[in-house]
Formats: C-alpha cells, sequence, structure tokens
C-alpha cells in the first residue's frame, strides 16, 4: 500500500498535473460564478481539453473544475439571489436573506468552508468503500452487471425531482440513442438511415455537450440579463467559521453522510443532495422559524452535502461504469478514453492511478479555500461580464470541442442536435440527467443482457438463480414498478377521500 501511495505521488507531483490542477480550478470557479453556468457544463467543456493532456492530467482537470464550480455557484447565489449552479439554488434565498441582514461574509465563508470539508469527507467515502466494493464486484457475473445496470437506470428515475413517468421517457429516449450503429452484439446497422457518420454510433461525449452547454446558451438568449452586482468591500470572508463547525457539527456530519449516500445512488448528484439535505436541515432544527429569515444552519448541512456528493459519485462510476450524476458521467468517458476502464479490475491494475484520484480530490478541496477566498473577493469583477460576451465564447469552445473530437463535422452537428433536445426536454419538464444515463448505460445494459442470454441458452431462469442476482433483479423490478404504484395511488386516494366525504 506505501508504494502504491509513493507510486500516486510521484504520478500527481508532475508539472503538467499541477498546472493542469490550477488552472482547471480557477477555470471551475469562474465558470460556477457565473449565473446559470453549471458545474456539469464546466466539465463538459474541459473534455476537449483533456485531449491533449496524459490520463492522469486530464482526470485531475475533471476533478479541480466540478469541486470548484459547485461551490461558487453560491457566490451569485449569495450575492444577487441567483444561484451560479442548480446545487446552490436550494439555499440561495437564505443566503441571500444573509446578504440582506449584512451577514454575506459569514454566508459566503460557510458555503467555502463547509462545501471544503465536505469534498474531503466525501473522497473519504470513496477510499473505504471503493477497494471492499471492488473485491466483491470480481465475482460479479454478465448476470449481476445487467441487473446492476438496470437499478442504476431505475434510481435516476426514483431521484429525479419531475414526473417519474417523464424520467422513464428520458431514459428510453437515451437507452434509445444508445442503439444507433452497429457497435452491437449482431453487429446490425440500427437506425442510421443510411448515413455512414451514424454507423459508429452517437459518442457520449458530444451528446453531453449539447445537452449541456448549448441548451444553457439556448435558454440564456430567452431569459433576462440579471441585475448587475452593488459594488462593495468584503470582511475577514473566514470568520467564525470555526465557531459555526462547533455549533453545527451534527449537522455537518448528517450533510456529508446524505451526501454520500446520495452520490452513491446513480444520477441523483449534487443537486438533489443539496435539496435533501437543506429540508432534512429545517425539518430537524430547533430554530425552524429562522429559515427564509438568512439562517446560517441549513448552508451548512446542504453545503457539506453537495460536495460530499461530488467524490461518492465515483463509487459507482470507478467500480462498475455507472455514473453517480452527470458530471461523473463525463468522466466515465474521459476514463475510456484514457485507457483507464472503470471496473474492480481497475483497483488492482492500475491501483496507484486510484490513489492518485483519491489525493487530488484532496488537493483539490484544500486548494478550495483559499482559492474560493480569492474568488469572493473579485466576484465583482467577474459577474459583470455581460451574457452577450460570455454566451458565444462558450458556443464556440463547443463548436471547436466536437469537431476536435472526431475531426469531421458530424460530432459539431452532433452537438447542435443534442442542444436543442436539450432544451425541448427541460422546457417541458423532462430531466435530461436521465437521458444522459441511458446513453452511457445503454450498452452495458445491451451487452450484459444479450452475453447471459447466450450463456444462459436463452433461459431466463439464470438471471434470478445467483444470490445477489436475485436480490438486485429484486430491487430493480421494485425501482420500476414504484413509480407506477405512485401513480395508482395519486389516482386512488382522491377517489378514497371523495367517497369518504359523500358519506
Amino acid at each position: 500500500m506505501l508504494k502504491t501511495l509513493i507510486d500516486a505521488l510521484a504520478l500527481i507531483s508532475t508539472w503538467e498535473v499541477i498546472i493542469a490542477m490550477f488552472a482547471a480550478s480557477v477555470y471551475g470557479l469562474v465558470i460556477g460564478s457565473l449565473p446559470g453556468l453549471s458545474a456539469t457544463m464546466a466539465t463538459a467543456l474541459l473534455v476537449p481539453v483533456t485531449f491533449y493532456l496524459s490520463p492522469i492530467a486530464a482526470i485531475a482537470t475533471i476533478v479541480a473544475a466540478s469541486s470548484m464550480a459547485i461551490f461558487s455557484g453560491d457566490i451569485p447565489g449569495a450575492l444577487l439571489r441567483i444561484p451560479g449552479t442548480p446545487a446552490s439554488a436550494a439555499y440561495a434565498d437564505e443566503a441571500y436573506a444573509m446578504t440582506r441582514k449584512g451577514q454575506a461574509e459569514l454566508a459566503l465563508g460557510a458555503g467555502v468552508w463547509f462545501s471544503a470539508v465536505g469534498g474531503i469527507a466525501g473522497v473519504l467515502s470513496l477510499m473505504i468503500l471503493a477497494p471492499p466494493l471492488a473485491e466483491i464486484a470480481l465475482s460479479f457475473s454478465t448476470f449481476e452487471y445487467f441487473w446492476l445496470a438496470l437499478l442504476g437506470l431505475m434510481c435516476a428515475t426514483l431521484v429525479a425531482r419531475s414526473s417519474p413517468v417523464k424520467a422513464i421517457a428520458g431514459m428510453f429516449l437515451g437507452l434509445l440513442v444508445s442503439c444507433i450503429g452497429i457497435e452491437n452484439p449482431g453487429g446490425v446497422p440500427r437506425f442510421t438511415f443510411g448515413i455512414t457518420d451514424l454507423f459508429g454510433g452517437i459518442e457520449p461525449i458530444p451528446a453531453l455537450v449539447g445537452v449541456f452547454a448549448v441548451a444553457q446558451v439556448m435558454r440564456a438568449m430567452l431569459t433576462p440579463e440579471p441585475p448587475p452586482l452593488p459594488r462593495r468591500k468584503f470582511g475577514s470572508i473566514m470568520a467564525g467559521q470555526w465557531k459555526l463547525t462547533k455549533k453545527y457539527h451534527w449537522q455537518m456530519t448528517r450533510g456529508n453522510i446524505v451526501g454520500i449516500i446520495i452520490g452513491v445512488l446513480p444520477g441523483a448528484g449534487a443537486d438533489m443532495a443539496a435539496w435533501v439535505s437543506y429540508a432534512m436541515s429545517k425539518r430537524f432544527s430547533k430554530e425552524k422559524e429562522k429559515f427564509g429569515t438568512g439562517h446560517v444552519e441549513g448552508l451548512v448541512e446542504a453545503g457539506a452535502s453537495n460536495n460530499a456528493s461530488i467524490a461518492s459519485g465515483w463509487v459507482p462510476s470507478l467500480l462498475f461504469g455507472i455514473p453517480g450524476d452527470t458530471i461523473a458521467a463525463i468522466a466515465i468517458g474521459v476514463l475510456y478514453m484514457k485507457g483507464l476502464n472503470p471496473g474492480p479490475t481497475l483497483f488492482t491494475e492500475k491501483a496507484s492511478s486510484m490513489y492518485a484520484i483519491y489525493l487530488m480530490f484532496i488537493i483539490a478541496n484544500i486548494l478550495m479555500i483559499p482559492l474560493g477566498i480569492a474568488m469572493i473577493r473579485v466576484a465583482a469583477y467577474i459577474l459583470l461580464a455581460p451574457r452577450s460576451t460570455v454566451m458565444p465564447i462558450i458556443m464556440l469552445c463547443c463548436a471547436v470541442g466536437s469537431f476536435a473530437i472526431g475531426n469531421n463535422m458530424f460530432g459539431v452537428v452532433t452537438v447542435a442536435a443534442f442542444g436543442v433536445i436539450g432544451y425541448v426536454m427541460e422546457a417541458n419538464g423532462y430531466p435530461v440527467a436521465a437521458m444522459v444515463l441511458g446513453i452511457v448505460m445503454g450498452t452495458m445494459v445491451e451487452q450484459a443482457f444479450v452475453t447471459s442470454l447466450i450463456k444462459s441458452d436463452g433461459s431466463i431462469l439464470p438471471f434470478f438463480e445467483r444470490p445477489v442476482a436475485a436480490i438486485l433483479a429484486a430491487m430493480a423490478i421494485g425501482a420500476l414498478l414504484w413509480p407506477v404504484m405512485v401513480w395508482v395511488w395519486r389516482k386512488v386516494k382522491p377517489m378514497q377521500t371523495a367517497a369518504a366525504t359523500t358519506r
């Protein structure tokens, strides 16, 4: 283990990794602080850059940018009441209320400090959970992998904030996209319509850039420019944070635990973790009446939770290739591109690379404190950048990056098409995260299913005969039926109520 740790330190001690991590940290802070630009979008725009980096430096950029962007979304939320990222939306009103009370430093300081603490807690969960799970996963056959992948897809529909039916529809659309091309067990061209560029299928990365970056630019074109940030000088950002840590240590711990659990669930991510933790903080608080008036307790718990979920979201990603959230889905694409194929063997064959990822997460969260404080102080200048300048630059990055993926115009067309699809889906309440999960995991589900059928000579029984496969099957089928049961209950309950009142 010591030798592996020394090898990991050697991997991250190169100038390439150090510069890449620092540059990605600054980039993530800037993108996250601009209202409407999410951490997922920041990560997606980095993918073309990773082509020219070594595997460890490429992963370093993803780790640093995503961690920083999740935190810096708190800055416009606290100062303008406009959350920079969806994860910050859970407590933007509370943070803004604190700013109006003259406590902007306390609100933003809590965001920096508890995001860093939560991030480190998430890394510890990754270090503790991943190796033993990898040992178990080595005994998995294609039967278990099929049910595991299906369970991951179903979890995405359960945790969706919109209608579960719409989430399932989005997931099926993603699965349909993953069927395109000839890279299937039968080697038969599907949904290619005679277009040779479609024979290779739709790559996940252009689809991700389209639905998260281009769709966001389209939404920004149709929404008014946010109000300018009033100029002000900040006092000490970190003053009082240790006192808050001692006072709200249980809330911080609970936020870390909730964030870790939600991060491991496929498709959930930091957004869900922040909303659930803020709701729990309000539900169990001894000072419920203070929530909404500028009370820091909710910020402590939600801030710790959203960054804890970032690292723990890598657990299913590294072990099974099942993304814990949309950022992890992009990371999986980069891992495959760099030859670090996700799976339990990654922890045995390339253990030093795994330890390097752990160390990069820890360094990124430590860096968050000084860089976050600096970012808060220059926020007034960053937020003055007009949207009419920022959005064209983002579109240019999307176009250049998508062309670089395959060195042809088909990548650019793919990104544009998925931008339109993403915009239409979001406008009608269909979660794009469910579609992305379908695209990323569709091939894995199909290959595991077909391989298992070949093994069993066409029999379905072996899918349920192995103990672990039977447990996973029960969970996956339960997750599939749950939205249907909820829908039936909502239809039946008003009828029962109406019948009771007529009596």
